[in-house]
C-alpha cells in the first residue's frame, strides 16, 4: 500500500509541470516604438513580458517603428495585441481613447486618479468593445505646442500657418482649421522632419520628444514652447477580445497602472533635455480662456461622436474634485 501511494504520488509531480505549462497561452504582441527594438518602450515591454509569464501568457514582443504598419498587422490578425497611441486607440476602444481628450486631463496627477479608476476591476466592461480590449494603459507626457516663431503665442497669431496634424485623427485637422491656421496631414514618423526643416510650423509633442526627435533643429533660433500643456498623451494595449482570457487583461491592466510613477521617471528624465528658455509663458487670463475653449471643443468632439461621453464625464469629476472652484464644476454639459 505504501509503495503504491508512492507511486501515486510521485507520477503526480512528474506530471503537475506538464498540466502548469499546458496554461501557458502564447500570443503574438506588437509594439509601437519609433525608436525600435533597443527603444525604452520595447525595453518596459520586455519587463511586462516578464511579469505575464507569472500570469500564464507568452507573449512573443515584435517591435515597429511605424505605427500604421503594426495597427495593420491587428486588423490582419497578425497580431493579438498591439501597444498604439491612445488617440489610435479611440478607433478600438473610444472610452480609453477619449483619456488623451483635449483639456481633459490638466496634470498627473489629475491623470493618476483617472488611470486608477480605469484599472480597477470594477471597469473592466467599460475597458473592452465586443472585439477589443484594452489590456493596459501607460502616460506618455503631456502635449505642449512647438512653434519655429515664439509672436505665435496665441491662438489668433496661428492663423494662416501650417499645423501638422495625424492623418488618422480627423479632430486635429477639424480644430486646426476652425483656428483659420492650415492642418497639414503628417503621421508619427515624419511629424517632427517637417517643423524640423520648417514645412510646418507648429506641432504638438510631449516633451520627452524634444531630445528624441531633435526637435530644437525646428526651435531654433526663434521658435518656442508653450507653457500650457493641451493633452495628456498615452499608449495603450489594445488586444483582440477572443485572443486574450478576461483575468489575464485584468491583471495586465493592474500592472501598468502599478508601475505609472516608474514611467513618469522616465519621462522626466527625458524632459530634463528641455532648455528652460525655450519655454513661453501666457497670461493667465489667456488660459481661462483656453479652458473654455477646450470645454466647448470637447463637448461638439462628444456630440459629433469622436469622444466618449462617459470618458469625458469621469474626467470632469477629476478635475472638480481636485479643484471644486473650477467654473465648470457648475456646468453638467460633460
Amino acid at each position: 500500500m505504501k509503495a503504491s501511494l508512492s507511486a501515486l504520488l510521485s507520477l503526480l509531480v512528474l506530471f503537475s509541470p506538464l498540466k502548469a505549462s499546458a496554461e501557458v497561452i502564447e500570443r503574438r504582441i506588437c509594439v509601437f516604438d519609433i525608436a525600435g527594438n533597443a527603444g525604452p518602450t520595447m525595453q518596459a515591454m520586455r519587463d511586462w513580458r516578464a511579469e505575464a509569464l507569472e500570469w500564464g501568457l507568452d507573449a512573443n514582443l515584435v517591435p515597429f517603428t511605424n505605427e500604421s504598419i503594426a495597427v495593420e498587422e491587428l486588423q490582419a490578425r497578425r497580431c493579438d495585441a498591439v501597444l498604439m497611441t491612445g488617440i489610435r486607440a479611440r478607433n478600438y476602444v473610444p472610452y480609453s481613447g477619449t483619456l488623451d481628450s483635449l483639456g481633459g486631463i490638466p496634470d498627473n496627477e489629475h491623470l493618476r486618479m483617472v488611470l486608477q479608476v480605469m484599472a480597477h476591476p470594477s471597469r473592466a466592461d467599460k475597458m473592452s468593445t465586443d472585439s477589443f480590449e484594452v489590456m493596459g494603459i501607460a502616460p506618455a507626457g503631456a502635449a505642449y505646442i512647438f512653434v519655429n516663431d515664439r509672436e505665435i503665442n496665441s491662438l489668433p497669431k496661428a492663423a494662416g500657418k501650417k499645423v501638422a496634424v495625424l492623418e488618422f485623427d480627423p479632430t486635429q485637422a477639424k480644430m486646426v482649421s476652425q483656428m483659420g491656421a492650415t492642418p497639414v496631414s503628417s503621421d508619427l514618423t515624419n511629424f517632427s522632419n517637417r517643423f524640423n526643416n520648417n514645412v510646418v510650423d507648429v506641432i504638438a509633442a510631449p516633451l520627452a520628444a524634444y531630445n528624441a526627435l531633435e526637435l530644437y533643429r525646428g526651435l531654433s533660433p526663434d521658435g518656442a514652447i508653450i507653457d500650457y500643456p493641451l493633452a495628456q498623451i498615452s499608449m495603450q494595449l489594445i488586444a483582440r477580445r477572443d485572443t486574450m482570457p478576461r483575468e489575464i487583461s485584468q491583471k495586465s491592466r493592474e500592472y501598468f497602472f502599478d508601475n505609472f510613477d516608474t514611467i513618469l521617471e522616465i519621462l522626466n528624465r527625458e524632459a530634463e533635455h528641455v532648455d528652460p528658455d525655450w519655454f513661453q509663458p501666457i497670461p493667465e487670463e489667456d488660459q481661462r480662456e483656453y479652458e473654455v475653449m477646450m470645454q466647448d471643443a470637447r463637448v461638439e468632439l462628444r456630440d459629433e461622436g469622436y469622444y466618449d461621453p462617459e470618458m469625458l464625464t469621469l474626467q470632469r469629476r477629476v478635475r472638480c474634485r481636485l479643484d471644486a472652484g473650477r467654473s465648470e464644476c457648475a456646468d453638467s454639459r460633460e
